[in-house]
């Protein structure tokens, strides 16, 4: 009798026929999300997350009510922002000067303080700066196992390679930069996820026609169009529901 494959041994399937999966994440909730970015993936029917700053959120409280009612989602990025203190702007805030418990009150003050602002819980979450320790020196620890246990999926950023449904770690799902991007080097990771059969996690900022942390408007739409073409055989969705998907299909290695 053939031995059966074990569940590592098996190959992962996506639904239906598609090929890779491909999640748009922007983060701070900036105001050019709301005024050029959801117009475009509305155009498209096409559903992203946003990783919101409680004050940007605040400032547009009715923009993001509508953009839950037309089906995207919204995800915790801290109370504060905190990344490490070599960035300037982050140095009256820094992550080195964090502990586990301070890190664990701040993301469930987070989520409180949008359940109360939008009526729903973030179920995923995104590291400010890509950075995911808090404390320096022999302090230093990890709060990727803090996320694990407060959310579904982390997302990371600045990352050089899409997921592996079969081997990711979703608490620290990788993220990869859209920001500046041209449409080349965007459909490039598109092409290398698809022939690995990956699920592709974009993250940008502002959304407009340039400068500085802005994934280019005429860039997302050409992506959005071509991920919404059903003969290219993606899935383009929230975190949150390729996350679910993925979750009790991976491999789920615990180190021997």
């Amino acid at each position: 009798m053939a031995k059966r494959a074990s569940p590592e041994q098996q190959p992962f399937r996506w639904p239906d026929g598609i090929r890779a999966a491909i999640s748009l994440s922007f983060d701070d909730a900036r105001l050019s999300q709301v005024d050029r970015g959801l117009p475009v993936l509305n155009a498209h029917d096409a559903r992203a997350t946003f990783y919101v700053s409680l004050a940007s959120l605040e400032s547009r409280l009715s923009g993001w009510q509508e953009a839950l009612a037309q089906g995207h989602e919204i995800g915790n990025h801290t109370l504060r922002h905190p990344c490490t203190g070599n960035f300037s702007f982050a140095r009256g805030n820094p992550l080195e000067d964090y502990t586990l418990e301070r890190m664990e009150r701040e993301l469930i003050e987070a989520s409180d303080a949008i359940e109360d602002l939008l009526a729903v819980r973030p179920s995923t979450f995104a590291y400010p700066c890509g950075h995911t320790f808090v404390g320096r020196g022999e302090n230093t620890c990890s709060y990727v196992p803090l996320v694990a246990r407060l959310f579904r999926v982390g997302r990371t950023a600045f990352d050089e390679t899409h997921n592996s449904p079969t081997f990711c770690d979703l608490a620290q799902v990788t993220g990869l930069d859209m920001d500046c991007a041209p449409l080349e080097r965007v459909m490039a990771m598109v092409a290398t996820a698809v022939a690995d059969g990956g699920w592709l996690v974009l993250f940008g900022h502002d959304v407009g026609d340039g400068g500085r942390q802005t994934t280019l408007a005429s860039v997302l739409d050409a992506l959005c169009r071509h991920a919404r073409d059903r003969a290219n055989g993606l899935w383009l969705d929230t975190v949150s529901a390729i996350g679910d998907y993925v979750a009790p299909r991976a491999s789920n290695r615990i180190p021997r």
